[in-house]
């Protein structure tokens, strides 16, 4: 069998993945390249669809206008969401810097429209949500693309999709899917933010894997799937 990917190859994905943070600061005022942004974007767009429908498009807005009522949308669903939380919790979640809206130097909204080549899309008819995991899938590869190119990207999931329907002027049928900052940062964080944190812990891979149906851990040496995926790859 041909080896299609060499172990640097492989290396520079898996570090890609493994690297790869949802960036809330440390924005710098660099702004990014059309080159850049347009290699950002075909990787986003050749992601894999449901039936080949490509039902994503991507706004970008650089407004300062814009972007400022995008962040007050923020701020009020951010205090709105801190109203399910009991102190100590909540002042902390409060403290947390959670998007950079005005500080990215390229804001993006990715959307999904379900009328893409008609009614009837091969795939969708039992899942009307592959869609939306189709579109998941291009803020995926956008997200590890604008990793690979040094630039930081942090999606925003505190706000309003009805604010952004009517401050972008989106059709009725159009869906926002994300709001993502994007923009080059002095650092990438060894680990996630809320990680860092102590919000929440990492779970182990064997806390997530089941074998044949739920709940069934099967017989396999979690010990020994940690070796070989240390033995094998830089970044594991």
């Amino acid at each position: 069998m041909t080896e299609e990917f060499t172990r640097e190859e492989k290396n520079g994905l898996y570090k890609a993945i493994h690297s790869r943070r949802d960036v809330r600061s440390h924005f710098t005022s660099n702004p990014i390249e059309d080159e850049v942004l347009s290699r950002i974007l075909n990787a986003a767009h050749h992601a894999p669809s449901v039936g080949f429908s490509q039902p994503w498009n991507f706004i970008l807005i650089k407004d300062p206008k814009t972007k400022a009522r995008i962040k007050q949308s923020f701020e009020e669903e951010k205090e709105k969401s801190s109203q399910l939380i009991e102190e100590p919790k909540k002042s902390k979640y409060l403290s947390f810097k959670l998007e950079g809206i005005l500080e990215s130097p390229v804001n993006l909204c990715v959307t999904y429209d379900p009328s893409k080549f008609g009614p009837f899309v091969i795939g969708r008819s039992s899942i009307p949500e592959a869609g939306l995991y189709s579109v998941c899938c291009a803020i995926q590869n956008l997200w590890l693309a604008a990793r690979t190119e040094g630039v930081g990207l942090g999606w925003v999931s505190i706000l309003s999709n009805d604010v952004l329907k009517d401050v972008l002027e989106l059709p009725d049928h159009v869906i926002p899917v994300a709001y993502l900052c994007l923009g080059y940062v002095d650092e990438f964080a060894d680990k996630p933010d809320l990680e860092t944190a102590g919000w929440l812990p990492r779970l182990g891979l064997k806390d997530v894997i089941y074998f044949e149906k739920w709940d069934d851990k099967g017989n396999m040496s979690w010990k020994n799937i940690q070796d070989i995926i240390k033995t094998n790859l830089d970044y594991a």
